[in-house]
């Protein structure tokens, strides 16, 4: 019987929806779980994750953060002691009412977020100016009670980062609130491949219990905003509710400003959506788990092999993560499922390969290939690794310019809105009322007031009226 190749996945340009979840469920990134809602993250997806993981745990240390685990339960009364942000979270939080058979006195929450907990454990333990600031982050999974779910993007728990910051002046608290929006962009730009753009939420768009939120917002291939990362900056809003106070260098109480900034799992849903093909994932050099996978061609040729495992010898020496593929599957087979995971580079070597003293190089970005000589194929390979890196995110970047459209009247936004997908650059007056109508009559939302454009004059998109914002809208997930 001949060998069964790897199962096609559904043509991107068809159906993006049913793409996307074909690339996460046959490249073995997750599967479902008999919970509603909560998925598997299998070791190839959880590989990504790490590295991602790695990179910014990284980054957060060289900023001066450090790591903390807070309790998975608040308490109701310690939820709403803030009452924008219980509000915010209500229609989503999971309860604890019973512990074993007995009906618990207070009901606890399964955390959505921790801004409570660090609230309270900052209001016991610093009391004075010396003990600011306090730069903390935590890694964990939080639960939220999500009505529809999709892969990576929306699950009902799900991994992240969340840091929590407070300081004794105002001017600090913004200035570590800009610093880790500006962390997350260049990680996203410079290891993801991703283009972000950088800017604020507006009122109706902010974080519950928020002054400012901070955001990266992505585009996907498909032309749907995909926000990536949150940086926010709650002035003294939950110093004053949980009673935050420290004595400052007059010997005066005074309350703390605070800060909160997280990346979840969901950006791994950006990678896929941003850079995958037909073929299946394609993941830049930097955060791919496996970035060479060498492919024996030749039935159990032990030169052939011998030699797969001096080119993975030589790699791993420069810190080049590989494998070797000689299991039994075809060419063809393990071809196919080189790309379906979506590794950077292919070697194929063969019998005659050998004798030429070459091999064959497929890059994944472009499914280019080349043809090296065995004594550079490392040399070869690590140039090759950069230039997908860079050509992954100028490519990326190219398709987000070709897919943002500046718009002057209502009539125009409302036409594409209906028409195509993609960030529209539209002027508008700051009133809540116009952000909802435009939403209401287009279905498309604000995504951020951006920080790289100036804005210098116009008339607002809706109303007419002096607008006072440029604005990205779009669609989201």
């Amino acid at each position: 019987m001949k060998e069964k190749q790897v199962k096609e996945i559904t043509n991107r340009d068809d159906d993006f929806a049913k793409w996307y979840t074909d690339v996460c469920i046959k490249a073995e990134l997750v599967d479902y779980s008999s919970i509603k809602g909560c998925l598997i993250i299998r070791p190839y997806g959880y590989a990504i994750w790490e590295n991602i993981q790695k990179e910014l745990d990284r980054r957060f240390k060289e900023t001066g953060h450090e790591n903390v685990y807070m309790p998975m339960f608040i308490s109701e009364s310690l939820l709403n002691k803030e009452k924008d942000h219980v509000e915010g979270f209500a229609p989503e939080v999971a309860w604890v009412t019973h512990g074993g058979k007995e009906k618990l006195q207070e009901k606890l929450c399964v955390r959505p977020t921790s801004e409570t907990l660090f609230c309270e454990h900052y209001a016991n333990t610093i009391k004075s100016y010396r003990d600011l600031p306090k730069l903390y982050n935590q890694w964990c999974s939080v639960v939220r009670w999500e009505k529809t779910t999709r892969p990576f993007l929306r699950s009902r728990e799900f991994l992240w980062q969340e840091g929590h910051t407070v300081h004794a002046t105002m001017e600090e608290a913004k200035e570590e609130t800009l610093k880790m929006l500006n962390l997350y962009a260049d990680f996203c730009e410079e290891v993801l491949s991703i283009p972000v753009i950088r800017g604020e939420k507006t009122e109706k768009e902010k974080f519950a219990g928020a002054q400012n939120t901070y955001t990266i917002e992505a585009l996907m291939h498909n032309g749907i905003a995909l926000q990536s990362g949150t940086s926010h900056y709650f002035g003294d809003n939950f110093s004053k509710a949980f009673n935050m106070t420290f004595l400052n260098k007059e010997n005066k109480s005074q309350y703390m400003y605070q800060t909160s900034w997280g990346l979840s799992t969901r950006i791994i849903g950006a990678i896929i959506m941003t850079h995958g093909d037909d073929h299946g994932l394609v993941l830049p050099p930097n955060i791919a788990p496996i970035k060479v996978n060498i492919i024996p061609i030749g039935k159990n040729n032990p030169k052939v092999i011998e030699k797969s495992y001096q080119i993975a010898k030589s790699l791993k020496l420069e810190n080049i993560s590989c494998e070797v593929d000689d299991s039994e599957k075809s060419p063809g087979y393990r071809f196919a499922e080189s790309e379906m995971r979506g590794i950077p580079i292919r070697i194929e070597i063969g019998p005659k390969d050998i004798e030429n003293n070459t091999c064959i190089l497929v890059r994944r970005d472009t499914l280019e290939k080349q043809e090296v000589s065995l004594e550079k194929v490392t040399e070869e390979i690590m140039k090759l690794l950069l230039d997908i890196q860079k050509n992954m995110y100028l490519r990326a970047k190219l398709r987000r310019e070709e897919m943002t459209k500046t718009v002057t009247n209502f009539e125009e936004m409302k036409h594409l809105a209906e028409t195509e997908n993609g960030f529209i650059r539209a002027t508008w007056c700051g009133k809540r009322e116009c952000e909802e109508k435009i939403k209401e009559e287009t279905g498309i939302t604000s995504r951020c007031i951006p920080f790289d454009e100036e804005f210098s004059k116009g008339n607002c998109i809706y109303c007419g009226k002096e607008a006072t914002k440029l604005v990205y809208w779009g669609k989201q997930y």
